[in-house]
């Protein structure tokens, strides 16, 4: 919501100096979200007047059509003779009124004025246009064109109220009545502690019988109708100046006098309303549900399909618009139109105005069902004011015959659904005991009755909520309200005590672990939403009957492009990666942690649990049997350089071996033996695809892959050639794992180091060999490291040798070389017995 300050003081007597950042504070201080205060006309420096043009001489042989104007600025320009200046816009004539900025002038964004030779001609100053005067879009793209009765000379920053200040307000849910300036000024007269001239208090004529006929079908989805009449209106009444600028400074485009005004007094009064002409309507009003498949084009000119549960606005012709969103193209206002033989002028003179009352879900469902969010559907779905509608049509009115010069008729309809004042029973501590401070009695009364609320009683309060709040339910909200206006920065800070014995859970632990140990690893966390569309599987190239495609749907998805959530952790991590890649990071190293939601074999049905009790055991145990399973998992991605290129010598780009390095540290941090052995698996490159593994009550459990992912992959997702990744479930590892990781012991005597080179088929994976390695040198193993890998003449075809780096060690003496030679060989010999693995040179 954007809130001029200069329109905002009509309401409220502001302090003369106030600023916006001023009234920004206050706001603040209050609970609403100002995000920031534009500065409107910055930098603008006269002379800007108002002119009217003379003469016009069209330029020739220039490639677009360039005119040469004199224009008359009376006094301004301190000679009183004509103003020379070359113009190209095309929507104005001899005669019409004008804005022109003289030399020495700067319009905003620090663009001087000066004279210029151009075409041929001197200029002396600029005939302006909406945009060049940052007044926004007037919908001609083209030159402001005055109304005659402004006096040439007159000065047009103040006419066109160029200088002001706009409050940007972020509208939060619950608080749809600061979506007016009424809402705004109420918030603002009780952060200063004014009066408030309420725009609303208008002398409305009573209900009679003789109003527009209007029939409620469904009065739970329309429980107020009020229509007015205005006949007699001029076709060619144009918006004024203080309007239009008004509903620019506010973000709306000016269109047509009866479109303003309806669109003016919804800005003031927060009540959506429409007008129909009357010369198009069919018979009585109509509010009934829609028909299924009903068909209706809306003023934006799209026929659009109903639903049964559509609630629409007919008459005896069908639909003529779709309730609180939008009105139908065939009761739209129309724009005057010249006749060009007889000059007659045609169009709209006779209006009916609608101020209606809409259920807040329905209008909401409408709107998304149609993906047509409007001005309208935004204030119902979040609540208006039902009392504001009478006001709101009599306003309409009353504009309507001052600026059009119609005439109003005296029916007046109004439809009203019996309906009694909300009231919330509370004690009158209750804001004490939720805020932990004591304000007292009178405090909580006389905030409560700030806010439009009516308060009968003493300990026990009892609470009228007005019309205008919907959102205040229960005495929770009652409290919010006294807690804010006194001043969140007045609430004692205290912090929690914690029992003793507590702390964080093993699993907690192991989750922070694993971040420690990535992130000094080098790679930087992403936090990535929890949801995917199903096309990622299909560039993942997962087969068809992989377990990663039964995904949970969502019913109220955020965007329908990715209605599921996550199966796998990659797609978030992979986008992120691509983003940062195509924004110039090259080198790139990303983790996460996170949830993933695996649904089970029949999808669970949520039951909705009581507010006014707590939960049974059984009502807990059936919510919880709903849910999708959830394990924790552990994803990284690589791209780029791994290491950097310097002084001290050539970097290193990522590979897939850094990627089974992530997945090897993880384990550590889990205390878990963690196997890795030749796999191939959906985004991984089939020959550089790790299969990550750790024994699970005796069994050997597939937990994760790692590896270089597969060149289609790369190419689907448009990632950088060679991309890396390694995703595990980190639940089964930590149950693999042997609870809390020991420290090791340091031994005070002196290792002993044996190198073995063996040569093995090609075909032998080089962890086959290690293993053995390791069963076969026994307890006196401290390490072993693959330090060489070669492949040549000298070891044969289809052979390769892998060169091990053994260190042995006693924990109570120091090894002899008989000792670890000894262990030496038998790691080799069992190495020889599972592997075929054989010394070189021997």
């Amino acid at each position: 919501m954007r809130v001029p300050l200069s329109w905002l003081r009509e309401y409220v007597d502001l302090p003369a100096g106030e600023t916006g950042r001023d009234v920004q504070a206050k706001l603040v201080d209050a609970g609403l979200e100002v995000e920031r205060v534009e500065q409107l006309g910055a930098g603008l420096k006269g002379p800007l007047v108002v002119g009217q043009v003379l003469t016009i001489e069209e330029l020739e042989g220039f490639r677009k059509p360039i005119r040469f104007c004199t224009v008359d600025v009376g006094q301004a320009n301190g000679t009183g003779e004509p103003q020379e200046i070359v113009c190209g816009a095309r929507n104005f004539s001899v005669g019409d009124k004008v804005v022109v900025v003289l030399p020495g002038a700067v319009l905003p964004g620090d663009f001087a004025i000066a004279s210029r030779k151009t075409y041929g001609k001197t200029s002396h100053g600029m005939i302006c246009s909406g945009e060049e005067l940052g007044m926004g879009d007037d919908g001609t793209h083209g030159i402001i064109v005055l109304p005659p009765e402004h006096e040439v000379g007159t000065d047009a920053i103040e006419l066109l109220q160029l200088v002001d200040e706009v409050l940007d307000i972020a509208v939060t849910p619950d608080r749809g009545y600061c979506l007016s300036m009424r809402g705004v000024a109420r918030e603002t007269a009780t952060a200063y502690g004014l009066p408030l001239r309420d725009p609303a208090l208008l002398d409305v004529p009573a209900p009679n019988s003789y109003g527009y006929l209007v029939k409620i079908d469904d009065p739970a989805g329309c429980d107020r109708f009020t229509a007015r009449t205005v006949t007699g209106l001029d076709p060619e009444a144009k918006s004024p100046i203080w309007l239009t600028r008004r509903l620019q400074k506010v973000g709306m485009r000016p269109i047509s006098l009866a479109v303003d005004v309806t669109n003016y007094v919804m800005i003031e009064l927060g009540q959506p309303l429409h007008a129909y002409d009357r010369s198009r309507l069919d018979g009585a009003i109509g509010v009934r549900r829609a028909e299924q498949g009903e068909k209706f084009t809306t003023l934006d000119g799209v026929k659009r399909t109903l639903d049964a549960e559509d609630l629409v606005i007919t008459d005896n012709n069908g639909p003529i618009g779709l309730a609180g969103v939008m009105g139908g193209a065939n009761t739209e206002i129309a724009d005057s139109v010249t006749d060009p033989e007889t000059g007659a002028v045609s169009g709209t003179t006779d209006v009916v105005i609608e101020a209606a009352h809409f259920d807040a879900l329905t209008i909401s469902r409408s709107a998304r069902r149609h993906k047509l969010a409007s001005e309208a559907s935004k204030r119902f779905e979040r609540g208006v004011d039902p009392q504001a509608a009478s006001a709101a049509a009599q306003r309409t009115v009353d504009l309507l015959v001052l600026l059009a010069g119609g005439t109003a008729e005296a029916g007046v309809t109004e439809l009203t659904a019996p309906g009694a004042p909300r009231t919330i029973a509370m004690r009158a501590d209750h804001p004490d005991r939720v805020a932990g401070m004591d304000y007292g009695r009178e405090t909580v009364v006389r905030r409560l009755q700030e806010v439009g609320c009516d308060v009968y009683g003493q300990d026990e309060l009892v609470v009228t909520v007005p019309s205008w709040r919907p959102d205040l339910a229960e005495p929770n909200d009652l409290a919010e309200e006294v807690i804010r206006l006194e001043g969140y920065g007045n609430l004692p800070s205290t912090l929690p005590k914690l029992p003793s014995g507590r702390g964080l859970t093993a699993r907690q632990e192991l989750h922070r672990r694993v971040g420690r140990a990535l992130a000094g690893a080098g790679y930087v966390e992403a936090l990535c939403y929890p949801f995917i569309g199903e096309g990622v599987f299909d560039q993942l190239q997962l087969p068809a009957h992989d377990a990663s495609r039964q995904v949970v749907q969502l019913v109220n998805p955020l965007s329908d492009e990715e209605p599921a959530l996550r199966t796998t952790l990659l797609p978030g991590l992979l986008g992120a990666l691509r983003r940062n890649d195509s924004r110039g990071s090259h080198d790139l190293a990303l983790f996460e942690t996170g949830s993933v939601f695996r649904a089970g074999p029949q999808p669970g049905v949520a039951v909705r649990l009581p507010v006014d009790r707590r939960p049974t055991a059984e009502e807990i145990a059936t919510l919880n049997a709903a849910l999708p399973a959830q394990p924790r998992y552990a994803a990284v991605v690589l791209a780029g350089a791994r290491e950097q290129a310097g002084w001290w010598g050539k970097g290193r780009p990522a590979d897939w071996a850094d990627a089974v390095q992530a997945a090897r540290s993880l384990a550590a941090e889990a205390g878990a033996e963690l196997v890795v052995r030749q796999g191939q698996y959906g985004p991984w490159h089939p020959g550089r695809c790790a299969e990550l593994l750790v024994t699970l009550n005796g069994v050997e459990t597939v937990i994760g892959h790692a590896g270089e992912l597969h060149p289609r992959v790369v190419k689907a997702m448009g990632l950088p050639a060679r991309t890396s990744a390694m995703e595990l479930d980190l639940d089964r590892l930590a149950a693999a794992g042997g609870g809390a990781v020991e420290a090791p012991r340091i031994s005070t005597f002196p290792v002993a180091t044996q190198d073995v080179a063996l040569i093995v088929d090609a075909s032998v994976p080089a962890a086959d060999v290690e293993a053995a390695l390791r069963k076969g040198a026994g307890e006196l193993l401290e390490s072993l490291r693959l330090f060489d890998v070669f492949t040549g003449d000298q070891v044969g075809a289809g052979k390769k040798s892998l060169a091990y780096a053994l260190r042995f060690r006693a924990a109570d003496r120091t090894l002899t070389a008989e000792e670890s030679t000894a262990a030496r060989d038998a790691a080799v010999a069992l190495a020889g017995e599972r592997t075929g693995a054989v010394l070189r040179g021997a």
